[in-house]
């Protein structure tokens, strides 16, 4: 057994085990502690908890691979991803928290008193946490496949083992002190590499700066303009000023933007603080943690860009020997995530933006993070942290994910719908059940993935932006906004987004089926199916008020209710009354 693949099972078997002795330490014993934690955490463990949960493996992984091949385009994930947080601790927590009620569709159910807007909200929740989970799965497997040596599948059901065990065990308040330590566990994971990189590159051991400084070799030229002079001379686009279009860019972010401020498993964590102060100052806190890693990544990214180039091509004109392959390349080609092909037969890597002559046929951008202290040749124990970082991010969102489902399906559907009078001990079990059967789901699903993981999550983001947004936002802040208004919205702003991806994606992803292909003359105004929540959501706000003004608005106590919620003032609802 090599020296990294000991490190490796140290690092990953160690982590495990504190989250494992921390669910059990924390495992829940009512309703309110499953859900809501009792609604006893405090500001600042609840911001870590939040930054964990947020921080998926789309973010740990993804996010900085993405920025490593589009440059200054791969902005909007960053803009999009914070900026989110900003509308979610001033238009929504707050209210959400003072209402006191533990899920978004009951929020939903109780503000347009009905039971079908309820419902409603449990479907379009259900859609998008699933699709979301998919790429959660996918970044387990992978990251298990290529550190422990196993193959993908295995990965997979090692994964879905270990959110089984914590997540039915402790609910929300096993999972929010899981959490709290994988934050630390993704965080050190994500900078410690960083900043090692960003040493031996520009001497200056804080990355957010070393991106801006000039080489370490001598020559006074910055690092920014020497990787756009390696990456326009084989032909790809300049990095500092590739962007995406400008309507395409702001329909993005606020595609991202508001599909943060909607999601489900992330609101659902306000409601395990004990006042509304506390809900904004932790809102706080986690846009505090999530800034740490976020400022990070395009240093990251474009560092790991940087090393790539210059490994395949260390001096201009002079290309690397197959051959003579550094040990990190024959590593990521077993995994087939990486594949060389020699076209023109002289045992060189050619690496171009032409097709034609480009050797490097599959660099997945995936790998970037995963593969970037390997790269830069940093010690073994490193590379193993990164690889317990990656797997704590994929896990912690996970866990977040599984709970708001099962919550929607054993506290929405089934005690708030279906069968009214059951008792807290049955709710306690079905949430169990429920869960376990999202795990298997969701595990299925890993196994038969529709494509790719950050554009996966991108969809699940465009799905929450144009259903769950708008509701929340007219819920709160108009008081006329009736039960009919609402539900036509919802299933107009839904069934509009589903339509546009599923045209140019394929139905449920299925490939052969997307009858407008995914051609970008088809596209509508030029904004892409991943970007389409924006119009939705437009769709969604439009169709509600058109509606209102036919059918009048809604009754008067729930007029009054909404004041209540709104005022700073009057009777603050506990998380735990029902």
């Amino acid at each position: 057994m090599d020296e990294l693949r000991l490190y490796t099972w140290i690092a990953v078997g160690g982590t495990f085990g504190l989250y494992f002795f921390i669910a059990w330490w924390a495992r829940a014993g009512s309703t309110s502690e499953f859900y809501a934690a009792g609604g006893g955490i405090t500001p600042l463990q609840n911001g870590m908890a939040i930054g964990a949960d947020w921080m998926s493996a789309a973010s740990f992984i993804s996010m900085a691979g993405l920025i490593a091949f589009l440059g200054y385009g791969g902005s909007v994930f960053l803009m999009g991803w914070t900026g989110g947080y900003v509308l979610l601790a001033l238009c929504l927590a707050p209210y959400m928290r003072k209402h006191g009620k533990f899920t978004v569709p009951e929020f939903i159910g109780d503000r347009f008193y009905s039971k079908t807007a309820r419902i409603v909200a449990v479907v379009c929740l259900i859609i998008a946490s699933i699709t979301y989970i998919i790429g959660q799965m996918k970044g387990v497997g992978v990251a298990f496949s290529r550190f422990l040596e196993v193959p993908y599948d295995t990965g997979l059901y090692i994964g879905m083992a270990v959110v089984f065990v914590y997540a039915t065990l402790g609910g929300m308040k096993g999972i929010t002190y899981t959490q709290i330590a994988q934050y630390v566990v993704l965080i050190t994971a994500y900078t410690i590499p960083a900043i090692f990189i960003s040493l031996q590159l520009t001497g200056n051991p804080i990355p957010q700066l070393g991106l801006g400084s000039t080489l370490a070799d001598g020559s006074g030229v910055y690092l920014l303009d020497k990787l756009d002079m390696v990456v326009s001379d084989l032909g790809f686009k300049e990095y500092t000023t590739s962007s995406l279009g400008s309507v395409e860019m702001f329909a993005y972010t606020m595609s991202l933007m508001i599909g943060t401020a909607g999601l489900p498993h992330v609101i659902m964590r306000f409601f395990t603080v004990p006042s509304v102060k506390a809900a904004r100052q932790s809102a706080g806190y986690a846009l505090v943690f999530i800034a740490l890693l976020y400022t990070v990544a395009p240093a990251v990214g474009a560092m790991a860009r940087f090393n790539l180039m210059n490994t395949i091509e260390p001096a201009a004109g002079q290309n690397l020997d197959y051959a003579e392959r550094p040990q990190w390349f024959k590593d990521w080609e077993r995994t087939g995530l990486l594949a060389f092909e020699d076209k023109n037969g002289d045992g060189k890597i050619q690496y171009t933006a032409d097709n034609e002559t480009n050797e490097m046929v599959k660099v997945d951008r995936d790998i970037m993070v995963l593969a970037n202290p390997s790269i830069a040749n940093l010690p073994n124990w490193v590379i193993a942290l990164v690889a317990a970082g990656g797997l704590a991010a994929a896990l912690s969102t996970a866990a977040g994910l599984l709970l708001a489902i099962s919550s929607a399906i054993s506290h929405d559907l089934m005690k708030g719908v279906l069968m009214p009078d059951m008792s807290e001990k049955n709710e306690l079990a079905a949430s169990r059940i429920v869960m376990t059967i999202s795990i298997l789901f969701a595990g299925y699903l890993g196994l038969n993935p529709p494509g790719f993981a950050a554009g996966t999550v991108a969809l699940a983001f465009g799905l929450a932006a144009s259903s769950i947004f708008p509701a929340l936002m007219m819920g709160i802040f108009s008081k006329k906004m009736s039960s009919k208004a609402a539900i036509a919205g919802m299933c107009a702003g839904l069934g509009c987004t589903m339509l546009y991806v599923f045209q140019h994606k394929g139905i449920m992803f299925i490939p052969g089926t997307s009858f407008l292909g995914g051609m970008e003359p088809n596209w509508f105004l030029g904004i892409s199916p991943n970007a389409f929540g924006s119009v939705g959501a437009v769709i969604n706000f439009a169709v509600a008020f058109l509606v209102l003004k036919a059918t009048g608005p809604a009754p008067v106590n729930i007029q009054n209710m909404v004041d209540n919620f709104r005022s700073p003032h009057g009777k603050i609802a506990a998380a735990h009354d029902h």
